[in-house]
């Protein structure tokens, strides 16, 4: 999820990273926008009808502004990091109880956020049982993110689309989500289930707590794990040849929150671990099956009368 902040700019650094990771960009800001923008939204909703005291105060949208940074491995298996500073732009607009739901908070409920590779969308179903699309970005692997990389040759970053079903049981959502890579290199499809709950600490803040495990394909395996016979050749490290087959991937766990500072600012972050198991884990190319991501980031709201 999210945890990170500071970054070099060179005219280099910034052509690259804008090249690579435009996509996912969006993708973790839309993430960091809709995750927990509720709660803070909800808590200015209920003062429409009045305090307990029967006072009744104006309803306001608003605009958060803000940035946030993100840190994450180079690859799958890397032991060095990149970090990819990106803005947050957080419209929450309020209801008056007279008044339609807005196109805006349907869209909220519907879309939900579990990583660049990962964004749901909710087609049938409320609460209780979902169905819906899935869709995000996997990035792309450069030969050039490590020296014993060199002579494997690029892997594309890609579109990727998918089905998820999930249902919520008490306060714990249970999911399963299909999700396959579209364009740019070829890889296999990726099959991830979890468990999420999210908990309201305050009125001011929130948190959610995600573990989960993903399988993917022995076609995803060989595409960012193995090493071919004519690749082993051509690294200057000399890589042996890899065949793995398809498997648990990983396990991980995650938990992001909310924190409304004061009625102006409001800030947001997380953190993620994964593990690399099994045959992805034992793969030449792995540095560390310990792989840790995050966001930290910083909005302030403009309110505006409605």
């Amino acid at each position: 999820m999210r945890f990170g902040f500071g970054f070099w700019w060179s005219h280099g650094t910034v052509n690259r990273a804008m090249g690579r990771h435009v996509v996912a960009a969006v993708a973790v800001c839309a993430a960091i926008t809709g995750a927990g923008a509720g709660q803070h939204a909800h808590a200015q909703a209920s003062m429409v009808d009045g305090p307990t005291g029967g006072e009744t105060t104006v309803a306001k949208s608003s605009l958060g502004l803000g940035a946030a940074a993100i840190i994450k491995p180079k690859y799958e298996g890397s032991q060095e990091h990149e970090v990819i500073p990106i803005p947050i732009v957080m419209p929450r607009f309020v209801q008056k109880p007279e008044d339609e739901a807005s196109a805006y908070s349907q869209v909220r409920k519907r879309v939900a956020f579990r990583g660049l590779d990962d964004i749901r969308i909710r087609v049938l179903g409320g609460d209780r049982f979902q169905v819906g699309a899935v869709t995000g970005w996997i990035t792309k692997r450069d030969q050039d993110d490590a020296d014993f990389l060199k002579g494997m040759g690029d892997i594309d970053g890609g579109l990727v689309a998918g089905a998820y079903s999930a249902f919520t049981l008490g306060s714990f959502t249970f999911d399963a989500a299909y999700l396959e890579k579209l364009t740019g290199s070829s890889a296999g499809p990726q099959y991830r289930f979890g468990i999420e709950t999210t908990q309201q600490l305050s009125d001011r803040a929130d948190i959610t707590i995600r573990v989960g495990t993903t399988f993917a394909s022995a076609e995803f395996m060989q595409t960012y794990f193995g090493v071919t016979p004519a690749q082993s050749r051509r690294t200057r490290a000399g890589l042996p040849a890899y065949s793995p087959d398809g498997g648990v991937k990983d396990v991980f766990i995650a938990v992001g929150g909310s924190y409304d500072i004061n009625d102006r600012w409001v800030f947001k972050g997380g953190a993620r671990y994964g593990r690399l198991l099994d045959e992805a884990a034992d793969s030449p190319i792995v540095e560390t099956p310990d792989q840790v991501s995050g966001t930290v980031g910083l909005a302030y709201l403009f309110d505006w009368n409605r």
